[in-house]
Formats: structure tokens, sequence, C-alpha cells
């Protein structure tokens, strides 16, 4: 067999090695730009950042195109996805305060009702329906008792949406600034990366 055939043969046999031991390891260390979270993906980015020395022995590093991009995709895809939560929740609370109002009007109503009833005297109606005033005051709170309890109630819930709010802007906040902040990391060496290859080209059309 030819020498360089199989010099060819041994360096192939051994870059593919290298490879599985390579995918293997960022497995194991769950590191994926398809099977991860966003910060995973960008430590993968950053494992795979490439680490070279040029012919002046100038060390380089360079990402992929095509990882910066599916990178960026799946960035945006997460903040469709937090958007249209926040989206979600922001109509979550509008729809609970106004259930909130329609409650209060409930119980300014009832309470109104309440008052002018005691004002009467023993005979006390109600749908038509004689009863006792003491039988009528019994039903009366009962409804208002029920009438706060679900006004506490969906208080609890307001606030809790208004938390829930809180933290997706919070969140969103937290992964456009890491998203800007690895993008013009990423723009910067690629930046570099084309000068440096301009430099060297330049060298070598003096040479």
């Amino acid at each position: 067999m030819n020498p360089i055939k199989s010099l060819f043969l041994i360096v192939f046999t051994c870059l593919i090695s290298l490879n599985s031991f390579s995918q293997v390891k960022q497995e194991d260390d769950g590191l994926s730009l398809y099977k991860s979270t966003i910060d995973k993906q960008f430590e993968y980015i950053l494992k795979k950042s490439g680490n070279f020395k040029g012919t002046n022995g100038q060390p380089y590093e360079a990402v992929k195109r095509s990882m910066f991009l599916a990178l960026r995709a799946h960035t945006l895809d997460s903040l469709k996805t937090v958007h249209k939560n926040l989206a979600e929740t922001q109509a979550v609370v509008k729809t609970q305060a106004k259930e909130i109002l329609d409650l209060k009007a409930n119980l300014s109503n009832t309470q109104t009702d309440l008052e002018t009833t005691n004002s009467e005297k023993n005979n006390m109606a109600l749908f038509g329906l004689q009863m006792s005033k003491t039988s009528y005051n019994v039903l009366m709170w009962s409804i208002v008792g029920a009438l706060l309890a679900l006004l506490v109630f969906f208080i609890y819930k307001f606030k809790n949406s208004n938390a829930i709010t809180r933290k997706a802007n919070h969140d969103l906040a937290e992964i456009e600034e890491e998203f800007n902040e690895h993008r013009r990391t990423a723009l910067e060496r690629e930046q570099k990366v084309r000068r440096q290859l301009q430099d060297e080209i330049n060298k070598q059309k003096k040479a």
C-alpha cells in the first residue's frame, strides 16, 4: 500500500476516534446544541470554539457560523415562548382584575341592600317570601361572607399572577441581556478572525 495513503488512513482514524470521544464527553456533561437549555447551549458553543495557531504562531479562536445561527434561532424561540407566556399571564391578570371589580361592585350593592332591609321592621320579604328579621339577616350575611371569600380568593390569584408576570419579565430581561452579550462576544471574535485572516492574506500577497 502507498505510504501516503497509509498515513492518511491513520490520521483519519485518529480524527474519528477523537471526535467520538469528544461527543461522549459532551453527552456526559449534559451539553448539546439541540437537547439542552439555552445556558447549556452557550457552554457548548464556548467549548466547541476552535483554538488554533496561525503560521506566525498567533493563537486564534473561531465559532462555526452554523452553530452560532442555530444558537440564535434557539434563543429567539425561547424569547418568543417567554413573550407568549407573558401575554397569557397578562390576559389572566386583566380578566381577574375585572372579576375583582365586579365582585366589589356586587359586595357594595349587597351591603346597601342589607342596610336598607335592616331599617325596616319585623316583616321582611325576599323573592315574595316573608321571613323573620333574624333569618333574613343570617341569609344576607351568608351571601356577604361568600362574596368576601370570593373577593379574597381573586385578590390572592391576582397577586400571584402579578408575581408570575414580574418573574417572567425578569427572566426575559436576563435572557435578552445574556443573548446580547454572547452575540457581541461572537461578533468581536468573528471580526478579529476576519482581520487576522486579511492580514495573513496580505502577507501572502507581499511574499
